[in-house]
């Protein structure tokens, strides 16, 4: 095998040239991967119908998937292309810098001419700043003590001090002995009776008697009056399904649901001619729940439209492909109050079940 061959760049390349040539081919890689994505956003408008000016055969589901697999997998290549133009521009960036080298040291030029004149003298520099004041000496050692200096006169004798007061008095002496008993006097006459003391506590309960035997049973009183009939406020339900296995082309703003089949309906409920739209007469509180299913997984909304107006408890918006939708809510309506059940979000055709329950709708009042 051969060595490989480099071209002669004239003139030679700098370490600082090949760095950038390194980061220029970076920076078109990049343009041509955003170049790739661009293309890969049109493809999808494109299967959507959504490119500006340009107008193809309706996409179906399987061709809706079939873009989404192809994009993901485009993407998932992009993204580790980028994981390698990052390591390369870092490397670049990073690499260290060479130096050859020191050449051989030039020989000596020649010595200029002498006598040219002397040049004139530069001006005195400025003055420079005071230096700080130095520190102050150590203190110098304490001198001798002096001699000690003559006693002083005694003074003169305080006054005598104040008497002390009397002292505690001695303790009794001792009691004498007791005199004779005298004689005893006459008995004195009995004085009148007292009054009556208070009355005593009452006495324990005796025990309890036996008891007697029971009476006859008296006669059976006449049957009241019958009350009023209660009110069932669950007589106002409604039950309806789709089982025809129909196919809903569904559009972006919502497409409504027919439920033709299977219709349990109160009085107080009715449905329009396509069996999409359900009036609900009285007013009251209501649980309200559906189910759609599909044939295959797609991405699409699910919601009930009451009263013309989308309700936001019972919507479902997906991140992922499903093929079975559900939701259930309890709401206050007023008198005659219209629901229907809405597919939305997605441009192209979503198909029931069929010979199944491919979509459902169930309203009970509450109160």
């Amino acid at each position: 095998m051969s060595m490989p061959n480099f071209p002669v760049i004239s003139p030679p390349l700098t370490r600082e040239d090949a760095v950038n040539q390194i980061l220029s081919s970076i920076a078109l890689e990049e343009l041509g991967l955003s170049h790739i994505i661009n293309a890969e956003g049109e493809k999808l408008q494109y299967i959507l119908g959504t490119l500006p000016g340009i107008s193809g055969p309706p996409a179906t589901v399987d061709d809706v998937l079939a873009a989404n697999d192809s994009v993901r997998s485009m993407i998932d290549t992009i993204a580790q292309a980028q994981l390698f133009y990052k390591n390369k521009m870092q490397s670049a960036l990073a690499s260290s810098e060479l130096q050859g080298a020191t050449g051989p040291t030039g020989a000596t030029g020649p010595t200029g001419p002498s006598g040219g004149p002397t040049g004139a003298t530069g001006a005195t520099g400025p003055t420079g700043p005071t230096g700080p004041t130095g520190a102050a000496g150590i203190a110098g050692d304490t001198g001798p003590t002096g001699p000690t200096g003559a006693t002083g006169a005694t003074g003169a004798t305080g006054a005598t001090g104040a008497t002390g007061s009397t002292g505690a008095i001695g303790p009794a002496g001792a009691v004498g002995a007791a005199g004779a008993t005298g004689a005893t006097g006459a008995t004195g006459s009995v004085g009148p009776t007292g009054a009556a003391g208070p009355a005593g506590a009452t006495g324990a309960t005796g025990p309890t008697g036996a008891t007697g035997p029971t009476g006859t049973t008296g006669a059976t009183g006449p049957t009241g009056p019958t009350g009023p009939t209660g009110t069932n406020i669950t007589d106002t339900s409604g039950f309806a399904v789709n089982t025809t296995g129909a196919t809903i082309t569904v559009a972006v703003a919502g497409t409504l649901v027919p439920l033709p089949n299977a219709q349990v309906l109160s009085p107080d409920i009715t449905v329009n001619g396509t069996d999409d739209t359900f009036t609900i007469a009285p007013a009251g509180r209501y649980r309200m729940s559906y189910n759609v299913n599909t044939t295959a997984g797609i991405i699409l909304g699910t919601r009930l439209i009451i009263n013309g107006v989308a309700n936001v408890a019972s919507t479902i918006i997906p991140l992922l492909s499903l093929s079975s939708y559900s939701n259930e809510i309890i709401v206050d309506i007023p008198a005659n109050t219209t629901v229907s059940l809405q597919l939305f979000g997605l441009t192209g055709a979503a198909v029931l079940l069929g010979s199944s329950a491919g979509a459902s709708l169930m309203m009970i009042r509450l109160s």
